[in-house]
């Protein structure tokens, strides 16, 4: 009977860990709505604002050029790894801290250097010595004013030139099952690809030097805003796949210990009753 009371307690015990799990699976689908519809809106203006920028840059001489786009030797690069607070989301954090890796021994020969954005990133490159600031409680409180202020840092480190590059690791959400790394190259400004429309006929005012240049920041903190909120969705999504996940494999585990729990009481009901009648013909002989 005691190999029965250890299946009766972890019965018990996976049926506890079913309801943790399926409870989180339905608070992550609640917030994946919200956090899906909130990326799904900025998209296209994000696309766009990015698309203007590069198309007016094209034309612009190349000393007139933004200090945002200076090409420099690249020696100091910076990786904004953003991970997410928590985790039980499958492989979410891991597949950033993987690509970061991965950066960083392409940048073997430079100096590279990390600024998390998530707990699971500063816990992972802290050992590393390589985080310079850890800006996780930006997800207690995700607003663009929150966000600007980073990519302002961000801006500042480059002019300053304590960073050649800022490159951007994080994950595209693409539906609730899949993620997708991205790695985007922040600071500086990627030239445009390919044939830009400069012939076009605009008259721009004020002057397209200074539209460039305000445009330029204000591109970059949505370029920033953009990948978090990405990243924000698609960390919703993978806990709520992990999550459904664990359930199924949680109620499978349920309901094997239930059929095996059934059988040795059945077999300890047989053995008692063979008991007895064993007893009983002794008695009578």
């Amino acid at each position: 009977m005691a190999n029965l009371k250890e299946i009766r307690n972890r019965i018990s015990s996976v049926s506890s860990t079913m309801q943790i799990t399926s409870a989180m699976k339905m608070v992550s689908a609640a917030k994946l709505k919200k956090a899906q519809d909130a990326i799904t809106a900025m998209r296209p203006y994000s696309n766009k604002l990015t698309e203007l920028l590069q198309s007016l840059s094209a034309t612009l001489d190349a000393d007139s050029g933004s200090k945002y786009a200076v090409q420099r030797e690249v020696n100091n690069v910076l990786i904004v790894a953003i991970t997410s607070n928590r985790g039980l989301c499958g492989a979410f954090n891991s597949n950033i801290i993987k690509q970061t890796n991965a950066l960083i021994s392409d940048y073997s020969d430079k100096s590279v250097s990390v600024l998390a954005i998530g707990k699971k990133a500063n816990d992972a490159f802290a050992k590393q010595d390589r985080v310079i600031a850890n800006k996780s409680e930006v997800f207690d409180d995700l607003t663009f004013d929150n966000v600007a202020e980073i990519a302002e840092m961000l801006m500042e480190k480059f002019v300053s030139g304590d960073f050649d590059k800022i490159e951007l690791v994080y994950n595209s959400f693409k539906n609730a099952a899949t993620q997708i790394v991205m790695t985007e190259q922040f600071l500086p400004i990627v030239p445009v690809e390919g044939d830009a429309d400069v012939n076009l006929d605009y008259i721009f005012e004020p002057s397209k030097q200074e539209i460039v240049e305000t445009l330029i920041p204000k591109s970059l903190k949505t370029q920033l805003f953009k990948g978090i909120r990405d990243s924000f969705a698609s960390e919703h999504g993978a806990r709520m796949t992990a999550m459904h996940k664990a359930t199924d494999n949680a109620t499978e585990l349920r309901d094997q210990l239930k059929l095996t729990y059934n059988k040795a009481r059945q077999a300890a009901i047989t053995n008692e009753i063979l008991e007895i009648v064993g007893g009983a013909e002794a008695l009578n002989n």
